[in-house]
This record gives C-alpha cells, structure tokens and sequence, in this order.
C-alpha cells in the first residue's frame, strides 16, 4: 500500500481581485484596454476624430478668425472665391465667407443637431419600446405597425418631408436646428422602439419581474426600475452608429437646400452644394474643406461605434483575442512527494 503526501497545492491559485483605479472602469477606457491589434486602431482612430470634432465644435467662437456670415474686416471686403492666403488659410466661397470660419462653426452646427436629434429619439423610442414590450396587446401591434412603416421609407426622404413641413424649407438658427432635428426624430424612433421592445419582452419573463409582481408592485415601477434598467445597456452602441448618420442626414438636408439658411448658421451641405459650380472653374478650396470635414466626421463616428459594438459582442472578443494572444504555456504542477511502505513481518 502506498500513501501519497502533497508537499503543496496542485495547479494555480485564483486569480486576485482586481482594484483598478475609477478611470481605468469607465466604459470607453475599459473597451479601449480590452481591443487589441486592428480592432484597437479603429477605436483609437474613431475616438480622436469624434473628440476633435466635439473639442472643434465648442471652442469653435475662439477658433474661428471670422464670423460664419461675416463679409469685411474693417473697411477691407472678404471678396469672392478668393485663394487660400495669409489672411484666410483655407480661401474664402462665392458668397464671400471665409472657409476655415465656415468649416469650424459647421461643427458646431451638427453637434447642436446631433444632440437634439438623438436626445429625443432615444427618449420617445425608448419610452414606447418600453410600452410596447411591457404592455402588449393592441398597444404592441400598434406602435410595432407604425414603427414598421416609417422604418420602410428611406431616411433621407422622411427628413426632407418633415423639414419641408416644419420649417417650410428655409429658416433661421434654432428653427433650422429644430426642424432638422425633428425630422432626425422621426426617423431615428423605430430603432429604439425595436430594440427596447425586444429586450423588454426578453426580461418581463425573469424570476425577478415575477417575484416583483408576486409582492403587490405596481406596473410603473416594475416598468423603470426592474424592466428598464435591464433593457438599454446596448442602447448606447446604437447611439454611436446613429451620430453618424445624423451627420450625413444633416449634410444632405443642406446640401438638397433645405437646411439652414446661411446667414444664421454655417452648415457643411449648404457649402458644399454652393461650391458645386466652382469646381468645374478650378476653384477647389470651396468644395474640398467643408466636404473633408463631413467624412472626417462620419468616419470617426462610425470608427467608434463599430468598434463598440464588436467589443459588446462576446463573440467577436473572443475571437479577435484568440488570433492576436500569444499561446499560454502549460503550468506545470509542483513536485509530488510519495512514501513507500514496506509490510511488516507475518502480516
């Protein structure tokens, strides 16, 4: 018979708890330390346009050497289509504008209607998602049908009918903002709507919701505290991939002549469809700039949120981590000690 006597544990120990400071645990830095290889350029790529482009958009009063609609510098007159110089670095448009001026208070234009458009959507889509899933019945069929037929149109062409109808086409800063941003609303609904409604009828079937009803909870709180507050943690993905689209939404609205009017704000697609004449002249500073600025834009934009969006997926991360981690080598265990014992005499 033989008696084995461990000299030590066998295998690896667990792993200690982390205590990473607060920083390094906030959504973006933890997504950011979890991407590796091309999956973290891309984020990195999209961050740093998205946050110039926000940094632009706010400093923009201090950046700008003009005004968005100023025509004369003293006694001394901008003029038309003028080159790019000393005194205005990226030229000046047919209108007589400075280009730089018009490109850094563009950015502040499409923030102001990015953050309307998608505050209101997110809050009205994910108000009735919310009903809709929870709800039921004729309430669910309902919203699910409308949302169902303005998801069938095509953007762009229920932007141009809602500005058409807000703002008759033309209108001034906060009127252009708020029709543009409406009509980004309404199209922007039925993705919230959707996706809140399913997460909504995936959680109201859980232990916890019928446990909630069991003790005599009313609806309205079941509804935002149990049921909502587990139905939007992907919601903030989809808000990444729709700034994007508000951009180009923005720019295409400008750019058809239904945005705002120039006077009362400067809007990339209002440039860019104004300089379309001066291209075939050779001059080039009018279209090119204010065209960079929105696919600068919308590339950082969509960089990030695809990026988000990979790394929210368990899938995805354990593929890209599978491919790009270097091979774990086997932990040997530790030495076993065995005793051998001889049987006695006339056992």
């Amino acid at each position: 018979m033989a008696e084995v006597l461990s000299t030590g544990p066998v295998g690896t120990a667990a792993a200690a708890p982390s205590h990473d400071p607060w920083y390094r645990r906030l959504p973006v830095v933890r997504q950011l330390r979890q991407a590796v290889g091309l999956q973290r350029g891309m984020l990195v790529a999209g961050l740093t346009l998205t946050v110039l482009f926000v940094l632009v958009a706010v400093l923009a009063p201090l950046l700008a050497p003009y005004g968005y609609s100023q025509l004369r510098s003293g006694d001394v007159v901008f003029g038309a289509q003028q080159p790019p110089s000393a005194e205005h670095w990226l030229g000046t448009t047919v209108g007589g504008y400075d280009v730089l001026s018009r490109v850094v208070y563009g950015a502040q234009t499409a923030l102001l209607v990015v953050v309307a458009g998608i505050i209101a959507s997110f809050v009205l889509g994910v108000l009735l998602g919310l009903l809709a899933g929870y709800l039921g019945g004729w309430v669910d069929r309902v919203l699910v049908l409308v949302a169902d037929a303005i998801y069938a149109f095509p953007s762009l062409l229920l932007a141009i009918l809602g500005a058409i109808v807000i703002s008759k086409g033309q209108s001034n800063l906060w009127g252009g903002i708020g029709a543009t941003a409406l009509s980004i609303t309404v199209v922007f609904i039925p993705q919230y709507l959707r996706v809140v409604r399913a997460e909504v009828l995936r959680v109201k079937g859980e232990a916890f919701v019928d446990a909630a009803r069991v003790i005599g909870t009313r609806n309205g709180r079941i509804m935002t505290r149990h049921v909502l507050r587990n139905s939007v943690r992907t919601l903030p993905l989809i808000v990444t991939l729709n700034a994007s689209e508000s951009i180009l939404t923005l720019a295409g609205l400008g750019f058809l002549g239904f945005g705002i009017e120039p006077t009362q704000a400067a809007e990339w697609g209002y440039d860019l469809q104004r300089s379309i004449a001066d291209v075939t002249s050779g001059i080039w500073w009018t279209s090119v700039f204010p065209g960079v600025a929105i696919v600068l834009v919308a590339l950082g934009v969509t960089l990030m949120g695809e990026s988000l969006n990979d790394l929210a997926d368990p899938r995805l991360r354990s593929r890209v981590r599978s491919t790009t981690s270097p091979a774990v080598e086997p932990v040997e265990a530790e030495p076993v000690e065995t005793v051998e014992t001889t049987p006695e005499a006339g056992a």
